[in-house]
């Protein structure tokens, strides 16, 4: 008798299991239900306020969920006491969305901020990270003395990812990292996004209205749409599939935002003014 084929090994890094996220009375996320897998590239798509950033904060556990629960690599997050959760966020790098250095400090000491405050690394060591780091994203020697202030766009937000990185992450998480940019340097920054993933095998999680972007680094799309917005008891996560698939998803309102298209949300709109003027008459 053959002995059976062994079970494929759990890829899963990170898990969100029935996750809803309240401020007060207004509820951004309900019963979210999300694996990402070790080493994928995941872009989280949707309308402003549908809740994107606040899943990348309740992955790097910046915020706790008001129900159901946050795993990495098997581990509730919420379980881990101070020393632990300062140790499993050494494990994420994060670009914010205006890149968020710190405006008094020179590029390379913002570079190298993560490496000194966390005691990673020898002062002695430090120069050459910093440099392989900022080589890594583009940017030449002479920036290093520079401040933000004498930064463009795209050089502050090369200067993030570079301090990101210099830290050695296991997870990259980016929030709108192509905001503000031309489309010439937005696509530097899509580039330097795939070489990320490419060469240090990291695991990618994107969060961004930029298509672009996602045709170009993303291996899965996961949609998410307002909640206002749903049916009752209808899931929040309207798409979870290739970049390909986007297209030619059957719920028109996956190809409108893809397109770009408003002809239903003007609709909508206009429905609302309708109903609030009616509201108005009859209150009058």
């Amino acid at each position: 008798m053959s002995n059976p084929r062994p079970e494929p090994e759990d890829q899963t890094l990170i898990e969100l299991r029935d996750v809803t996220m309240r401020f007060r009375r207004q509820t951004v996320l309900s019963q979210i239900n999300l694996k990402i897998r070790r080493g994928e590239s995941l872009c989280v798509i949707g309308e402003s306020g549908c809740g994107k950033t606040v899943l990348l904060k309740l992955i790097i556990g910046l915020l706790k969920p008001t129900d159901g629960a946050v795993f990495f690599a098997g581990r509730d997050i919420a379980t881990l006491n101070g020393k632990e959760m300062v140790k499993l966020r050494l494990r994420f790098g994060f670009l914010f969305q205006m890149a968020a250095l710190f405006d008094s400090l020179t590029v390379f000491d913002n570079v190298a901020f993560g490496l000194r405050e966390h005691h990673m690394r020898d002062e002695a060591a430090i120069p050459g990270i910093v440099a392989e780091r900022l080589q890594e994203v583009g940017l030449p020697p002479e920036v290093e003395g520079k401040k933000p202030a004498e930064l463009s766009g795209g050089q502050r937000k090369r200067v993030g990812l570079a301090r990101a990185l210099a830290i050695g992450p296991e997870v990259m998480l980016y929030d709108e990292p192509t905001t503000g940019l031309d489309p010439i340097m937005s696509d530097v920054i899509n580039e330097l996004i795939l070489q990320t993933q490419r060469a240090m095998k990291t695991t990618g999680v994107v969060v961004t209205h930029d298509m672009k972007t996602v045709t170009k680094v993303a291996d899965r799309v996961v949609m998410l749409y307002p909640l206002p917005r749903l049916e009752p008891g209808e899931s929040q996560v309207l798409y979870d599939g290739p970049p390909d698939g986007l297209e030619s998803f059957p719920d028109p309102r996956v190809g409108q935002f893809v397109r770009g298209e408003a002809g239903e949300r003007l609709r909508e709109l206009a429905r609302l003014r309708t109903t609030a003027a009616a509201s108005a008459t009859v209150a009058s």
